[in-house]
């Protein structure tokens, strides 16, 4: 890489890119889909990148579905997809606790039916899913039932949290030895219109304010999300571009991986918001820079139908 960052990627310099990498990583919403409709041309990107021999990996902190789930949604709009070519938080955490914590045990989840049959698939039992009502007095609450087997808790996004969740995870996390993960630290989830709803970290930094002991997250921007790709294809971080609309997530997993980055501009991020970070003199937040930027993932289609 020369010196300058946050260059836009056009003409010539497309190709150059492209020829200079061998896998590509997406983020999903807002990159290759906005909602459940297709950025126009993503489909045509990613088919032609794999038909060119590019390694292409998708790569989201979402944790309410499951790899087949996003394949289903993928293959609707028109991409090319493989369910081992998806890397999905709920899948992420399942891959952590088994090979990285090496777990013995069930886990307490907060989180979504994609995440319990995640965890299953790797043998992992979850026990927690769905509401959770509150009853008793506060004694009670304190002295709840707890499974004896239940060696880790689990946060990830949960539309039925409540106060009996945050509780229980609190009791279970007072227990020696009892293991903390979440999926990722987004804590707003941006919808169409400029709209939001409240994301995934704001139901983890309750747990850990309960806690008081800090989760190990594995989305983005955690190095566990490209090494979980990188161990089963054998990626080259040096020949790797990864393509994502958030900078605090996407780029900065890119730049903590060494890989090259590139944003899009079709979700969350803007330019100015890249400029402010590399003009802010911060070692943390010049992560946030992007190599290059695009409109849309669209611009590269002329280099790749060339």
């Amino acid at each position: 890489m020369s010196g300058s960052k946050c260059v836009r990627l056009t003409g010539a310099l497309v190709k150059q890119v492209l020829d200079s990498v061998d896998s590509v990583l997406f983020d999903c919403d807002g990159v290759i889909w906005r909602g459940d409709q297709a950025v126009p041309g993503a489909a045509q990107v990613i088919n032609l990148l794999k038909e060119k021999g590019k390694k292409v990996f998708f790569v989201t902190n979402n944790s309410s579905k499951t790899r087949k789930m996003y394949v289903d949604k993928m293959t609707t709009l028109g991409f090319n997809v493989k369910e081992e070519e998806v890397f999905g938080t709920a899948y992420c955490s399942a891959m952590y606790l088994k090979t990285v914590c090496k777990l013995q045990g069930k886990v307490y989840l907060i989180g979504s039916n994609a995440m319990q049959q995640e965890l299953e698939a790797v043998g992992i039992q979850p026990t927690g899913v769905g509401p959770d009502h509150i009853s008793g007095k506060q004694g009670d609450w304190a002295n709840v039932p707890l499974d004896p087997e239940v060696k880790a808790v689990v946060v990830g996004f949960d539309e039925h949290f409540s106060y009996m969740k945050l509780n229980r995870a609190m009791q279970y996390l007072s227990r020696e030895g009892c293991l903390f993960v979440g999926t990722n630290r987004d804590t707003r989830l941006p919808l169409e219109g400029g709209k939001a709803v409240p994301g995934t970290g704001c139901l983890l930094q309750a747990v850990e304010t309960a806690a008081q002991h800090r989760a190990q997250t594995v989305g983005k921007p955690n190095n566990f999300m490209f090494d979980c790709v990188a161990s089963q294809f054998g990626v080259d971080p040096d020949r790797c571009l990864m393509v994502g609309d958030r900078l605090d997530t996407d780029i900065m997993l890119g730049s903590n991986c060494g890989l090259k980055t590139l944003l899009t501009l079709t979700g969350v991020s803007t330019v100015a918001d890249a400029e402010d970070h590399q003009r802010s003199g911060s070692a943390e937040r010049q992560g946030m820079v992007p190599d290059y930027y695009v409109e849309s993932i669209a611009d590269l289609l002329p280099a790749l139908q060339g």
